[in-house]
């Protein structure tokens, strides 16, 4: 998997100002952005009102990226602060006298619930169980095929500390989903 944002140029003439660089350089981002909220957002995050968010976000402070040969890094290091700002806004929401908050039901949209295979939408109640930090690490390696370095690079910790979570992960993996009695056959297998 690609990251988005690699192009160096492309980034830096976003961050210059050039509009139609940005234009090109969110619509690039886009699908990656959509897919780690609805991955690593857990059930009751609405994965496209976060990742409207999150775009919202790199639109505006782009200009104060330093250096463009981060960006994917930075990108990431976003997403992962809007989620965790719905979370918390999510759970306050509970807490809060009066009328019922709109809360999102956890499952995918219309279209995308659509577009999912029967396997996907096991392996993503699945994920929906996990700790968040072994759904990052999954995520991110297992689905995504990206190198341990990378993930440690992009959620900032040592490239051990990744192959632990990678560990822990796996493992939580199939033991939720021998509980849910989800693909058993995949639970036989390793």
């Amino acid at each position: 998997m690609t990251y988005p944002g690699r192009n160096v140029e492309l980034v830096s003439a976003a961050c210059a100002g050039d509009e139609a660089a940005l234009d090109r350089l969110v619509a690039e981002c886009l699908p990656h952005v959509v897919n780690w909220c609805a991955r690593l957002g857990g059930g009751r995050l609405d994965a496209e009102d976060a990742a409207h968010d999150a775009l919202v976000v790199v639109i505006t402070r782009l200009p104060t990226l330093r250096t463009p040969e981060t960006f994917p890094y930075w990108l990431f290091g976003v997403v992962r602060n809007v989620i965790r700002s719905h979370r918390r806004r999510g759970f306050i929401k509970r807490w809060i006298p009066g009328p019922v908050p709109d809360i999102a039901d956890g499952g995918p949209g219309v279209g995308r619930q659509a577009e999912m295979s029967e396997a996907a939408r096991q392996v993503d109640t699945i994920l929906q169980q996990m700790p968040a930090k072994q759904r990052e690490a999954l995520v991110l390696c297992d689905l995504e095929e990206r190198s341990a370095s990378e993930v440690g690079r992009l959620l900032g910790v040592p490239t051990g500390t990744v192959k632990s979570r990678i560990r822990l992960a796996r493992a939580s993996f199939l033991r939720i989903a021998a509980e849910l009695s989800i693909a058993p056959d995949l639970v036989e297998a390793t």
